[in-house]
Formats: structure tokens, C-alpha cells, sequence
């Protein structure tokens, strides 16, 4: 099969609030990001693909077929939503045990697939604790656990590095790449850039219930590269800091707080290597630095501005 999710004109509505608006888009086999700011459909997608929204409008495929009431096709989906509603008294041994069962596993081959995902997940040394005490991480680990316990063809992620600690995340990474050299088909959802080219080379840029761009992620950062970006640096000297960068004309704005420098520049590549640059001549002491998360809801109206055509 060609493609193993397919929208076509596919449009959802909550009274007038337009959640999708006529996405037509095919997507392959293999891992595929899913990018875009808080609220702009992308769980509204995926829960369209998994059949749990009926479309307002158009129609979405999974492995050639509608998924919604479609059992033989969802039986080979898997769900990581992006929040959690567990039956909090219960331990994650049991959730996970019982989910099995229900997806038609017997007794034996149930306790067999959960104590190998646990043990996978480094959970074991909890998996009789009720879900009330887990952390944020465990609780996400569970999460995914479920999501590919039954040996799905195709995986949602949404959002799923969310309450991960580093560790977890290049334990999750590692998976996703695990999963795709198995033939897997995973839509990884985020608002975060990096953490999108971590596990794929192939985005696909969701905006305001609009498909912007379907590309390489190369392709779609030296986009996002041209845009004007706030930049955030952490130090302890952060009048010395700007003092070293006043040599770029980029910088068009800048504030200080105490550990803290927020600068605007209109050209985040030659500033950053700037910053690179200093921090490894020992110019300057940096505690770390980042693009601000909350710039990226400019970032797209940028992109909108631009009419980006929706294949690159």
C-alpha cells in the first residue's frame, strides 16, 4: 500500500469554532512529525485518523480503509494521547494486563506481553504501585507502553515527549527508531521543532487547522530560519553577554533580567553561530541558551504571511 494514512478535503467543526479546514494530504510509511503551536489541530488529526471524531467534512483513510467503527483497522492502530485518564487506584501491572485482554490476548500471552513491555520501560520495580503515585514520566511511560503493546502497523503519538526526563527521552527516541526499522508507520506530534528532527527527516507543519508545508525537515527550518526569533540566554553576566553580541546588526531589540538576556534577532542563524562561536573562544560564560516556546505562535503567522504553498 502506498500510503497508510490518506485525508481527503477532510474538514472538523465544533459549532463555529473550525478545529480542521479541508486538509488533503497522503502520507508513507515510516515516521512522520507532525509540527505545529497549542490548538493547531493537531490532536484534532490524529483523533480523526483513530475514528474517534466523525469527519464534519471529507474523509480520512487508515491503511486504505475509514477507520471510524472499523475494528479490523483499529485493531492495528496504537494511541498515545497527549493526556492521561487512568483509573488511578489501579497499578500499571493491571491497566496494562487488562487492556490486553481486552484486545483479544489470553491469559498467559497478556502477562507475558505487559511484563516484557514493563521490563522495557524500566518499570518493573513499580508495576504493582497504583497509577496515583506514579510521576509524571512514569505515568507517560505507561502511556506509551499500552500504545504499542498489541504490536500496532500504525502509531499516534501525540505529544509524547511531554513529562519525559532526558533519559526517558532518548530511551523513547531509540524506540521510535526501534519501531520505524520494524516497518512501523508513527505520526509524532509536536510543538517543538528539535524534538521532531530527533526522530524524522519528513515533517508536516499544521497550522490554524491548515496544512502550511509537508517536507524535510532541513527544508522546513531554513523557513523557520528566516524569521525574526527571540532568543533566550541564561547567564550569570548578561550585560558581558551583550556587550560580545552588539557586534551583530541582526540584534534589534534586547532586555535583561537577573541571570537572564532576551534578544530579538531578524537572522537566528548568523546570531547563533555568533553565539557559538564566543561561547567555545571562551568570550563568554553561558548557561544555556534557547529559542523562547512561546515565539513559535509568531513563527507561523510569519509562515502564513508568506503563503507558504502547502508542498514543498
Amino acid at each position: 500500500m502506498e500510503y497508510q494514512i490518506e485525508a481527503v478535503e477532510l474538514s472538523k467543526w465544533f459549532g463555529e469554532v473550525v478545529a480542521l479546514n479541508n486538509v488533503s494530504i497522503q502520507i508513507p510509511s515510516g515516521v512522520i512529525g507532525l509540527l505545529g503551536p497549542n490548538g493547531a489541530g493537531k490532536s484534532t488529526f490524529i483523533k480523526l485518523a483513530l475514528g474517534l471524531y466523525k469527519p464534519s467534512k471529507g474523509k480520512i483513510l487508515i491503511l486504505g480503509e475509514k477507520p471510524r467503527n472499523n475494528p479490523r483497522i483499529l485493531s492495528q492502530l496504537g494511541y498515545c494521547p497527549e493526556m492521561d485518564h487512568f483509573v488511578e487506584e489501579i497499578s500499571g501491572y493491571e491497566f496494562l494486563y487488562w487492556l490486553a485482554r481486552y484486545s483479544g490476548f489470553d491469559a498467559k500471552e497478556a502477562k507475558k506481553r505487559v511484563l516484557s513491555i514493563l521490563e522495557r520501560f524500566k518499570m518493573t520495580n513499580k508495576m504493582y504501585d497504583p497509577i496515583a503515585t506514579y510521576s509524571k514520566g512514569m505515568r507517560q511511560r505507561i502511556k506509551l507502553a499500552q500504545a504499542i503493546m498489541h504490536d500496532p502497523t500504525v502509531i499516534f503519538l501525540d505529544e509524547p515527549m511531554n513529562g519525559l526526563d532526558p533519559s526517558a527521552r532518548e530511551e523513547l527516541i531509540y524506540l521510535i527508531n526501534t519501531l520505524s526499522s520494524q516497518g512501523k508507520t508513527i505520526l509524532f506530534s509536536s510543538h517543538v521543532l528539535h524534538e521532531v528532527e530527533r526522530v524524522t527527516d519528513t515533517v508536516i507543519l499544521i497550522y490554524n487547522g491548515r496544512i502550511l508545508a509537508f517536507g524535510k525537515v532541513r527544508e522546513i527550518r531554513d523557513l523557520i530560519q528566516n524569521h525574526p526569533r527571540k532568543i533566550v540566554i541564561r547567564t550569570f553576566e548578561p550585560k558581558k553577554v551583550y556587550a560580545q553580541l552588539s557586534i551583530d546588526p541582526n540584534i534589534t531589540s534586547v532586555s535583561f533580567d537577573t541571570d537572564e538576556i532576551t534578544i530579538h534577532t531578524v537572522d537566528p542563524g548568523i546570531t547563533f553561530k555568533l553565539l557559538n562561536d564566543l561561547i567555545v573562544e571562551d568570550k563568554i560564560s553561558v548557561l544555556s541558551y534557547r529559542c523562547a516556546d512561546e515565539d513559535l505562535q509568531s513563527v507561523f503567522q510569519y509562515l502564513v504571511s508568506t503563503h507558504i504553498p502547502k508542498g514543498l
